[in-house]
C-alpha cells in the first residue's frame, strides 16, 4: 500500500513538472542604448533583472538556435559581446569594427553589421540642405562600404569579413541558407552574397520605388523577400530570384518588419507614423493600424504567438500586443532607451527568425 501511494505520488509529481514546463513561454531580451540586456519574464510580462553587457550603446541582439549564448553588439568599444544565458556573464568580447549595428546567428556562426564611415545619428531627409551637405562630403571622403563580420562562436573570433554597401543595416538568410541578403541604406540597394565566400550576386536598386531600406525579412515558405524603404513609406516585395514584384504603401518610416509563424499576416513597425501595421500577406491589404509609441523599432513575437512586444525607445518602453485582437494590452517600463528584443524560445520577429520543424 506504501509502495502504491509513493508510486502515484511520484507520477502526480511528474505531470505537474511536465505541465509547469509546458506552461513555462520563455524569456525575451531587450537590447537598451543607454543601459544593458533587459530580461523580460514572458510568464509574468515583468522586467526581472539587467545584464550588463560590458560596453556602451548595445544595438543589434540575438541569440543561438539552442539558447545558451546571445551576442549583443556595443556600439561605443567596437565590440560585441557574448554572453552566457545561464550565468547572465559575458564570456567574451570580440572587436568586430566602428558602429557595429545589426547582428543575426546562424548554426555557429554570428554577422554583424559594422559601419567604418558612419558618423551616427539620423540621416537628412532627402532633398534637405544637409543632405546635399552630406552627399558632397562623402563624395569629397570617398566614402567607406560598410562590413559584416563573421564571428566564429566556437573559435571566440572574427573569422572574415563581406563587403557590403555604404551603411549596411538588416541581414537575412536565403531559405537554403545558400544567400546572405543585406539592406544598404546610404545607397538605396539591397545586395545578395554568397554566405561562405561573400561574393556579391546581385544589386537591387530601390531609389524608384524610395529610399533608405531598412528591414529585410524572407516569408516562412523561402518565396518572398520584403524590405522597407524609411524614406518612400513603403516596403517591396521580392521573388526568390530577388526580382520586385510590387511595393506596398505604409505609415511613414518604417523600420522593422516580419511575418506572423504561418506566413498569413506582415507586420510593419512605423516609426513617425507611431503604428504597428499589420497586413494581409497575400493580398497585401492593410487589416489594421495598431498605435504604439516614439521611435518603435523592432520587435518580436512571444514563443506560443499570443504577443508582439515592441521595443518604444523613445516612449520608455516595451508595449505588447494581442495578436488576436491586435491592440495593445500592456506597457513594461524601460527608460534605458530601448533598441532590439528577441526571445527563447526563438520566434518571429524583426531581428530573428522561429526555428522551423521539419
Amino acid at each position: 500500500m506504501k509502495l502504491t501511494c509513493l508510486l502515484i505520488a511520484a507520477i502526480i509529481s511528474m505531470a505537474i513538472g511536465i505541465n509547469a514546463n509546458a506552461e513555462d513561454r520563455g524569456k525575451a531580451y531587450v537590447s537598451n542604448q543607454k543601459g544593458g540586456v533587459s530580461i523580460i519574464d514572458l510568464n509574468t510580462l515583468t522586467t526581472l533583472s539587467n545584464i550588463d553587457a560590458k560596453g556602451e550603446e548595445p544595438r543589434g541582439i540575438a541569440i543561438t538556435d539552442n539558447g545558451k549564448l546571445m551576442v549583443v553588439a556595443t556600439r561605443e568599444n567596437g565590440s560585441v559581446s557574448i554572453i552566457d544565458t545561464a550565468t547572465n556573464e559575458v564570456l567574451n568580447q570580440i572587436k568586430v569594427g566602428e558602429n557595429p549595428e545589426f547582428v543575426r546567428i546562424k548554426g555557429n556562426y554570428a554577422f554583424v553589421s559594422y559601419e567604418p564611415s558612419s558618423k551616427g545619428g539620423p540621416p537628412p531627409a532627402p532633398g534637405s540642405a544637409e543632405a546635399i551637405a552630406a552627399d558632397k562630403e562623402d563624395e569629397d571622403d570617398d566614402k567607406e562600404p560598410a562590413r559584416i563580420g563573421v564571428i566564429d562562436l566556437k573559435l571566440g573570433k572574427k573569422i572574415r569579413e563581406i563587403t557590403g554597401g555604404p551603411e549596411t543595416e538588416g541581414i537575412e538568410f536565403s531559405k537554403d541558407g545558400k544567400q546572405l541578403v543585406i539592406t544598404n541604406e546610404a545607397d538605396n540597394t539591397v545586395t545578395v552574397h554568397n554566405l561562405k565566400t561573400g561574393k556579391l550576386l546581385k544589386t537591387i536598386k530601390t531609389h524608384q520605388y524610395g529610399d533608405r531600406p531598412r528591414g529585410i525579412k524572407i516569408s516562412p515558405d523561402g518565396k518572398t523577400y520584403l524590405a522597407t524603404l524609411e524614406y518612400g513609406n513603403k516596403f517591396i516585395v521580392m521573388n526568390q530570384k530577388f526580382k520586385v514584384l510590387r511595393a506596398v504603401d505604409t505609415g511613414a518610416a518604417p523600420y522593422g518588419i516580419a511575418y506572423d509563424r504561418k506566413g498569413e499576416r506582415i507586420f510593419v513597425a512605423a516609426n513617425k507614423a507611431k503604428t504597428l501595421e499589420v497586413y494581409d500577406a497575400k493580398t497585401y491589404e492593410k487589416i489594421k493600424d495598431i498605435p504604439t509609441g516614439n521611435r518603435c523599432w523592432h520587435f518580436s513575437f512571444t514563443p506560443d504567438d499570443k504577443e508582439i512586444l515592441l521595443a518604444c525607445g523613445k516612449s520608455d518602453a516595451i508595449l505588447v500586443v494581442n495578436t488576436e485582437k491586435l491592440e495593445v494590452t500592456k506597457q513594461i517600463e524601460n527608460k534605458q532607451l530601448p533598441w532590439g528584443i528577441v526571445t527563447y524560445p526563438k520566434s518571429m520577429g524583426s531581428l530573428d527568425a522561429a526555428i522551423q520543424s521539419l
